[in-house]
């Protein structure tokens, strides 16, 4: 199998994902705000597949041992320093997802909830529990528990599927425009921010993490027919997480409407 045969495999959800009628739905900078206090747990749980495929793929541990492919250890490197370590708005370094949290706050989006949520997984060192303690649409909960699992069963071809493919690029494009729309009509509210997170994810998933992703997929899977199968299976689940995702934000801007 080849990463193009894995497209052709999800090219269903993905249709799907792109065709959503939620981008229909954010109408007015509640809606916008409604999107980003739900959208911010995918930004948080990408952080945490990119760790975990770093944790697999590279050393992290003492004493330290080359691990066994310098390229795919170069590949996922450059990837956590954008990612982990960007340059934000005004020059500082920060990770997207705190980039994120700060775009939220200028748009005046609520950011109380992630932020006690993110207290109780450090308080109990497990997400699973901590979502079992919050009132988040269970679709979130579902769309967080499936990134969590995949990282626990611990195979990196299968975390490096759901990293790459379950997270469509052309998304961000179609934001930036809905964005660029509202900037026009509510000039009230600062959306710059927001704007840069998603301008910089279009610069840097085209240009750079996106081959760069697909290449560390090959290298993982190689000539193993399995471990290509387990990629599409993934692949496809997750972007039916995502969907559920975006069918929970859809309910939420619907319900403030009734």
């Amino acid at each position: 199998m080849t990463i193009s045969e894995i497209n052709q495999r999800i090219e269903p959800q993905r249709k799907m994902l792109l065709q959503h009628s939620l981008y229909q739905k954010i109408q007015s900078i509640s809606d916008l705000q409604t999107f980003m206090q739900a959208h911010v747990y995918a930004v948080w749980d990408f952080m945490s597949l990119l760790k975990a495929l770093q944790q697999k793929l590279t050393c992290t541990t003492i004493p330290w041992f080359a691990s066994p492919n310098p390229e795919t250890r170069y590949l996922i490197n450059e990837i956590v320093l954008a990612e982990e370590s960007d340059l934000s708005m005004d020059g500082r370094r920060l990770s997207h997802f705190e980039m994120y949290v700060e775009a939220m706050e200028t748009s005046n989006a609520d950011t109380n909830t992630v932020t006690a949520f993110l207290a109780l997984v450090h308080q109990h060192n497990s997400v699973e529990i901590a979502l079992e303690q919050t009132d988040l649409h269970p679709k979130i909960k579902d769309f967080l528990n499936f990134s969590f699992g995949v990282i626990a069963g611990g195979k990196s071809h299968e975390i490096a599927a759901a990293f790459t493919f379950g997270r469509e690029d052309l998304i961000p494009d179609m934001f930036t425009e809905i964005l660029r729309n509202f900037e026009q009509h509510f000039p009230q509210t600062d959306l710059s921010k927001l704007i840069y997170y998603f301008e910089r994810h279009i610069e840097l998933d085209a240009d750079e993490h996106g081959p760069m992703a697909m290449k560390m997929i090959a290298e993982l899977c190689g000539t193993d027919v399995n471990k290509w199968e387990e990629v599409a299976v993934v692949s496809i689940a997750a972007l039916k997480k995502r969907i559920g995702l975006w069918d929970a934000i859809e309910e939420q801007i619907e319900g403030t409407k009734k």
